[in-house]
Formats: structure tokens, sequence, C-alpha cells
């Protein structure tokens, strides 16, 4: 065990942490899949011909197809004399131009990326408006009808707080709890945009579009808040679909207890 260890420091010397930010619309998600464009592929890729190695990337939260990120958050190991300032900018020259390292820092070898997280930001970004937009097709669901806002609070303050949220998750990857811990949840109108935003301890696979898609029908009036209840009450996996599209959900941040690179 102890050689493995001193072959591992060797040529493993550093681990780094990265703050990341893109454009998730070309891309399937952040983890890697065989034979698709995923932006944990094009990290990896971009350490490799910067580093002359492979190494593994993990995040923070695995943002799924079409989502965007403002801060992500990813650690991976490699040999590097590079200073942080230096390897940022060395990344960002092999990245593509729709992901772009915004900090690069040092970071102790027993840091976990996503169990050392305390929580994740999410906001969801709808167009409702009468008219479509060209400038935020990309970023936001385009919704003509006027929502209920004033209904979705009343949603949002149902999920705060401890819940078990398996009737907001479309799949689950192996048996653990679908409880989640919900801190902050609102809606917020800003000129023609209506904005949810979330903050949790983690989130179950889908479990935020899957909330905003039941969010929105209730501010549709297609469902009635005593229904929204009953979904989220029953617990029984994916009742709260269809998903929303993937394209008005961006990672904003995730809160570490301490400052990175401290």
């Amino acid at each position: 065990m102890g050689t493995a260890r001193q072959w591992f420091k060797l040529n493993w010397s550093s681990k780094f942490i990265l703050l990341i930010e893109y454009d998730g619309t070309q891309y399937y998600g952040f983890q890697w899949q065989l034979g698709l464009p995923t932006i944990q592929s094009e990290l990896e890729q971009a350490i490799g011909r910067l580093c002359g190695q492979s190494s593994r990337v993990m995040a923070a939260s695995r943002t799924d197809t079409g989502v965007h990120a403002r801060g992500q958050v990813v650690s991976f190991w490699a040999k590097s004399t590079l200073d942080t300032m230096t390897l940022a900018r060395a990344l960002n020259y092999y990245l593509p131009g729709d992901i772009a390292v915004k900090a690069a820092y040092r970071a102790g070898d027993d840091f976990n990326v996503r169990g050392d997280a305390l929580s994740r930001e999410y906001r969801y970004y709808i167009l409702n408006s009468n008219a479509r937009s060209p400038f935020s097709r990309r970023f936001a669901l385009f919704v003509p009808k006027m929502l209920d806002i004033q209904t979705m609070n009343e949603a949002c303050q149902l999920i705060q707080g401890e819940h078990d949220f398996a009737s907001f998750a479309s799949s689950l990857d192996d048996s653990r709890s679908t409880v989640r811990s919900v801190h902050e949840a609102g809606i917020e109108k800003k000129g023609d945009f209506v904005v949810f935003r979330i903050v949790a301890n983690s989130f179950l696979p889908h479990q935020v579009r899957s909330t905003v898609g039941l969010l929105i029908r209730l501010g549709l009036g297609k469902i009635g808040i005593a229904d929204f209840r009953d979904i989220m009450e029953s617990r029984s996996l994916g009742l709260a679909g269809p998903l929303s599209l993937g394209c008005g959900l961006c990672l904003e941040k995730v809160n570490y207890p301490k400052a990175l690179g401290r």
C-alpha cells in the first residue's frame, strides 16, 4: 500500500481546482460519454495537451445535456510547474470558445470537490413574453403565456427544507437516499424574464428541471397548488415530469466551507 501511494505522489504531484463557466448548448452534459461531446472530455483533452498526460476531471455538480454553468468547480491531478494564473490561461488556449477557465488554484490532497461542497445554486431562466428573442434562445425557455408568479412562489415554499424528492427525479443511479435539503427556492420577475433560483445541499438527477417543469404547469393554471403538494408527497419516481428544457438552466455557484485555494 505504501509503495503504491509513493508511486502516485511521485507521478501525480499536485491537485488543482478550476473554476469554469460554459455554454452547454453543444454538449451532452458534463460527464464523459463515449463518442459524444461533453464538458469533461474537452477539459481532459486540454489538460492532456498542456501537461502531456491523461488526467481524470471530477466536477462538483454533473450538469446534463444543454445545461450551462457560470460557477462550476472541478478538480484534477497533474504534474505541472506552472503558476495557477498561467495554468488557467494555457488551458483556455486549448479549450473551445464555449468553455472557459475563470481561475485555477492548488488544492490539498484531501480536497473532495463533491464531498466538501456545502451547497449548489442553480437558476432557471424563462422568457415570459409575447415574442421570442433570438438573443436568449440558447439561455432561456420561451413561454409566451403569462405565468402566475405568486402561486409559483407558494409552491417554492413547499419545497424548502428537508424532503424526499423522489417525484422530481427522472432516474436513480444507485440506492442512495432521495432525501435532499433545499435551503432556498423562489421565483423573481426581471423584465421579460422569470427566474427560478434554488440552493440545496445536492440534487437528484434532473431534479431542478423537473421542478421547473411542474412549476410552469402550475403557473399556467394546468394544475393547482394542492396538486403540486400531492405530487411532491407521493414520492413516486418521475411523477413531477415532464422535464423543462436544459437551455434555461445554469449552475451559478458551488459553496464550500472556505474560499477556494485557501
